[in-house]
């Protein structure tokens, strides 16, 4: 096929797209290289696919271009970075312009945070869709893998990418589809190898594109929804699942230390049973998923003149809550001692949003420690993922043991899996009077007690 051939994947009837699969003539672009962008141009790499990554992030772009892999906290994912990079499947630029000129196939994994008011941001998309505007090689294929509430593609990003010179038409001069990511940080390839993917397209030749493409990339069953819509709103169900239910157990947790029942005891016994799926409390709900999610939902209501979700609603407000309820605790841990808080020396054990990860998007951590340094505490930091790194502009420790010394409090709000192999009899040999504040359960309380440690815990008796 010539060139200009090449270019217009939507001509290729059903029976000629396994052929380009295998024959270098589909092209990719993956625009947003970050936590699932970059797996993913590296498995459309893998899969023998040309991909060029694109990102904004200038640093990030020369890392990759000089052979350093970003994100040394997925496991299995830098073998399949050294390897497509030496089999020069996989590039990265900046240059979107010219990115686009050389695919056909464009994915879109850009993010969707949250403003400060709490609405969901399409700027990335926004951007990026008036660039495929400008810049989309005429009968290219759009899918669209970031998270955003139902009817964006279909309302939104649809009607930038057109424009209002109406260069293209949404399923005539280019395909659209969604294929929503449902990886887990810290389990992106193990995801990618066993997690069902759902399938939307604006029409049916989009959602067949999309499935042949995925299907030889990924070895996973492929859902067929029956719009983009649909599919967005299973991605956000399955999340705002996980939101409210942590928001329940953190509702139960409170109450039970006040009734002197301890949580993880009552959770232990409750998932025996075959109808319960186990979730657990914490001091919030952090990362650019479960909490965004939420919100896209509660916008999505909203920009419809749709009642508000209320359970939706409340979950959020109890999450948003349970930084300020570590606090409390931490509070009445340091008067049992007749010390106050302010002025206190903190110690945070862990500042990740969750376990196992170098990431730290709408962590916990940040409100605690800004409310701790209005307070004037000395707050210390020691995270295995930010060793000597200033974060929350504070400098963190580079060694367990310095976080420790001369700390007031030891106040646990993400448990790492190095944690667990802490024997608590240092706090006892390296603090003047040990307390402990755990708020992700990662200490017994019994061996705690024996070892004669104040101690206090979201959900449990005191």
């Amino acid at each position: 096929m010539e060139n200009l051939e090449i270019s217009k994947i939507m001509n290729l009837e059903s029976d000629q797209i396994d052929s380009c699969l295998n024959s270098d003539i589909i092209k990719v672009a993956v625009i947003g290289i970050g936590r699932i962008g970059l797996p993913t141009a590296i498995l459309f790499a893998k899969s023998g696919l040309s991909t060029i990554g694109v990102d904004i992030n200038k640093n990030l772009v020369e890392k990759i271009q000089n052979k350093i892999f970003p994100l040394n906290d997925e496991p299995g994912m830098k073998e399949l970075f050294d390897d497509v990079l030496s089999n020069q499947k996989f590039s990265v630029t900046t240059d979107i312009q010219n990115a686009l000129s050389q695919t056909n196939v464009v994915i879109l994994s850009l993010p969707t945070p949250m403003t400060d008011e709490n609405i969901p941001d399409y700027s990335s998309l926004e951007s990026v869709g008036q660039q495929l505007h400008d810049f989309l090689n005429p009968g290219s294929l759009v899918i669209v893998e970031s998270t955003v509430e139902p009817g964006f593609v279909e309302n939104t990003l649809i009607s930038i990418i057109e424009g209002n010179d109406k260069k293209f038409e949404a399923g005539k001069t280019f395909g659209i589809g969604v294929c929503p990511e449902t990886a887990n940080p810290g389990e992106i390839l193990k995801d990618f190898k066993n997690l069902p993917r759902l399938i939307g397209g604006i029409n049916k030749k989009s959602q067949e594109l999309i499935s042949s493409i995925y299907s030889h990339v990924f070895s996973v069953d492929l859902i067929p929804m029956p719009n983009c819509k649909t599919a967005n709103a299973v991605k956000l169900t399955t999340n705002v699942f996980r939101d409210v239910n942590i928001a329940f157990v953190n509702e139960l947790a409170i109450l039970f230390e006040k009734l002197g029942i301890d949580i993880f005891t009552v959770l232990d016994a409750a998932k025996r049973k075959y109808n319960f799926q186990v979730h657990y409390p914490g001091s919030g709900v952090g990362g650019p998923c479960l909490p965004v999610n939420s919100y896209q939902l509660i916008n999505s209501a909203r920009s419809n003149s749709l009642s508000i979700p209320k359970l939706i609603s409340i979950s959020r407000e109890i999450n948003e809550k349970m930084p300020f309820h570590t606090l409390e605790l931490l509070n009445d841990a340091l008067n049992s001692i007749n010390k106050k808080l302010e002025k206190s020396t903190i110690g945070i054990l862990g500042i990740s949003y969750k376990p196992n990860v170098k990431d730290i998007q709408l962590a916990p951590a940040e409100k605690i420690i800004s409310k701790l340094k209005s307070l004037k505490c000395n707050v210390k930091i020691f995270d295995p993922y930010f060793i000597s790194t200033n974060i929350f502009s504070i400098d963190s420790e580079s060694k367990f043991e310095d976080m420790v010394k001369n700390s007031d409090a030891i106040l646990v709000l993400t448990s790492h899996q190095e944690f667990s192999s802490i024997n608590p009899e240092i706090f006892t040999k390296l603090m003047k009077i040990p307390l402990i504040v755990d708020t992700r359960g990662l200490f017994d309380p019994k061996e705690l007690n024996k070892l004669k440690i104040v101690f206090r815990g979201i959900g449990r008796p005191n």
